[in-house]
């Protein structure tokens, strides 16, 4: 099993190395942030969140990684 060093260092070569999942992530935390406004303190975190691996999830698989 992968430690959590392993998976963000992963994480982080596949954002640096797909074209535009960044910006792609950026756009979608900052919307579950937005969606989850109305929850009071942790909700717009958790929504980043959610969002940014929603798109994490989309570019990957669209690439093949």
């Amino acid at each position: 099993m992968a430690s959590i060093d392993e998976k963000a260092r992963e994480v982080q070569s596949n954002v640096q190395g797909t074209p535009g999942l960044g910006k792609s992530m950026a756009k979608w935390g900052a919307l579950g942030a937005v969606v989850a406004l109305p929850v009071p303190f942790i909700g717009p975190v958790f929504g980043a969140i959610a969002g940014a691996a929603y798109a994490y999830h989309k570019g990957t698989k669209k690439s093949g990684l």
